[in-house]
């Protein structure tokens, strides 16, 4: 008792002094049970686990749990410790999980508060599967987490590319695929039970990042970790920096199938806005085909509302799908205008737009691309 009066002043001191540290991410009381959901890229070895763990501790999210009925046992070896538990199945596809209600076990035994999701890849192989049978069985798979958890926090990945190597039809089919989540999560978010897609596929190259044009490798894991990141974080209430937040917007990816090649910078005239900066290149380019990729930037110092680039291709390219962008072609000219959620950027900010061509196995030459800002 005669300590309070000590105790009392040396509060008042550090509320004066503000000698508190900053307080770290809320905590919960109960640990958060987070289940990573997948096939063979979550669970041999799926090492973007043990590389998003460790993202999490480090920015002071400790009090989590990963939870599933497998464990790899530590044979990511990352040099840190992580939590080795997921729901990973090597072979299995989401139609095949869905269709057999192999998930509802899982979940019982797990109890996860926050399911993560890059499943999909095992539906891909032979063509076999429509993408609209693909989202029904992703549909019953949320309808099964909230059965268990009415209060699921569900994130989804748009899953990472496959190369044409590997499977001839899975690049296109992912491109469908990925590019029908955007839609088909708004449709069944929910305020009580979210659904926050993950664009994986955005930068990803299936040759340079995978080990066999399927699975990741080393960087490619990262690559993965990197993207799950900010929504986790923002599930589990704390602050995502700007530079690391994943896109607000759905994404709609497209195929990388062979090694990329390095991109080719080429100042652009400026508009009302300001000084426009883009950036070209190959993605991906296998036999009778390419994805190709401009980055506009805007240069200047004040928001502009719009962008359009323009480029003339030399060697007989054809355009044949697009992705975040109006993109049409007239001979060897191409326009791109920019989306309703891309259209407007920041001083400094910059914007992806991506398709698909054909082009004559001899020369693919790069355009130099011009944009316009107002």
């Amino acid at each position: 008792m005669p300590r309070r009066p000590f105790l009392y002043a040396l509060l008042a001191a550090l509320l004066v002094t503000g000698t508190f540290v900053a307080a770290r991410p809320a905590q919960s009381a109960t640990p958060v049970r987070i289940m990573p959901l997948g096939d063979s890229i979550t669970a041999g070895p799926g090492c973007w686990r043990a590389m998003l763990w460790h993202q999490l501790q480090t920015a002071g999210y400790t009090n989590i749990d990963f939870v599933g009925g497998v464990s790899d046992g530590g044979g990511c070896n990352p040099g840190y410790s992580y939590d080795w538990d997921h729901e990973g199945h090597g072979g299995y596809a989401a139609t095949g999980i869905a269709d057999n209600n192999q998930l509802p076990p899982w979940l019982a035994a797990a109890q996860p508060d926050v399911v993560l999701m890059h499943l999909g890849t095992n539906d891909m192989w032979g063509h076999y599967i429509t993408t609209a049978t693909k989202l029904a069985a992703f549909t019953k798979l949320v309808g099964q987490m909230r059965a268990s958890n009415p209060n699921m926090k569900i994130i989804v990945a748009q899953i990472i590319p496959m190369s044409a190597a590997a499977c001839s039809t899975c690049p296109a089919d992912i491109v469908e695929f990925d590019n029908a989540l955007p839609a088909w999560a708004a449709g069944l978010t929910t305020a009580a039970s979210p659904i926050t897609l993950v664009d994986a596929w955005t930068g990803f190259d299936a040759v340079a990042d995978t080990v066999d044009g399927v699975h990741p490798n080393t960087g490619g894991f990262q690559k993965m970790a990197d993207r799950f990141y900010p929504a986790v974080a923002r599930v589990l209430g704390g602050v995502v920096p700007s530079s690391s937040a994943s896109p607000s917007r759905s994404v709609s990816p497209s195929p990388s199938v062979s090694p990329s090649v390095s991109p080719s910078v080429s100042p652009s005239p400026s508009g009302g806005g300001g000084p426009c900066g883009t950036t070209y290149k190959v993605v991906s380019q296998w036999s009778g085909g390419f994805q190709g990729e401009v980055t506009v930037r805007n240069g200047g110092t004040v928001p502009t509302s719009s962008w359009t680039a323009t480029f003339t291709f030399g060697n007989g390219q054809q355009i044949s799908q697009s992705w975040n962008a109006t993109v049409s072609q007239t001979g060897a000219a191409v326009t791109a205008a920019g989306m309703s959620y891309n259209s407007s950027l920041a001083p400094g900010a910059s914007t992806t737009f991506g398709f698909l061509a054909s082009w004559n196995n001899t020369a693919n030459a790069t355009p130099s691309v011009t944009c316009i800002m107002k």
